[in-house]
């Protein structure tokens, strides 16, 4: 299987099933993304070479202004897209199979979870994935430790408080809080 083709599939929202070729090449993936996380995540490196290594993750070039504080965790890495002035705190853990684009400016909090995957809910189907991309808008400001689900949107401007679980889209300008999260606020 190609890289393209697979994330065609995942992007059009197309199950996957457990022991297909496109499962196959997700753990392909993965050891892919658990050697450069390691090089990243377990030694010292320069901000020029971290831009390096999480380009090479993502297989795009991220801009000069991109920066992120290690660990950071994901799964496959080949399907975020990131904007420009995008900072990540340390210990993310990112499951992009589904698609992750975050804006320009964006701020995400140490430990934020973004996951794009969901299992299939019958007994039987407990092996098949299904994915839903995340999107998050521009200068969005996530706090610590929030959890973002498959298939969510977070408009530009909005502010996720820590420890959030962001089930449901959140308009622009909008601030959300808790479990589930819910709007407490508007930004004017």
């Amino acid at each position: 299987m190609q890289l393209d083709k697979f994330l065609e599939n995942l992007n059009s929202g197309k199950r996957v099933d457990g022991g297909s070729e496109e499962m196959a090449y997700m753990h392909h993936l993965s050891q892919e993304a658990m050697k450069i996380t390691c090089e990243l995540n377990y030694k010292y490196n320069t901000p020029q070479q971290i831009r390096l290594l999480f380009s090479q993750l993502i297989g795009k070039k991220v801009d000069e202004d991109f920066a992120i504080f290690p660990p950071f965790y994901t799964d496959c890495g080949k399907n975020i897209t990131i904007g420009k002035g995008v900072f990540i705190n340390s210990g993310c853990q990112f499951q992009d199979q589904g698609g992750i684009t975050i804006g320009d400016g964006a701020l995400i909090g140490p430990k934020t979870v973004i996951a794009t995957l969901n299992h299939g809910f019958l007994p039987e189907d407990r092996a098949a994935l299904d994915p839903a991309p995340v999107k998050i808008g521009k200068r969005v400001w996530i706090g610590a430790n929030v959890s973002i689900l498959p298939g969510v949107t977070i408009g530009d401007n909005a502010i996720v408080g820590a420890g959030a679980v962001v089930t449901k889209d959140v308009p622009a300008n909008t601030i959300v809080a808790g479990v589930p999260a819910k709007k407490i606020g508007q930004i004017d």
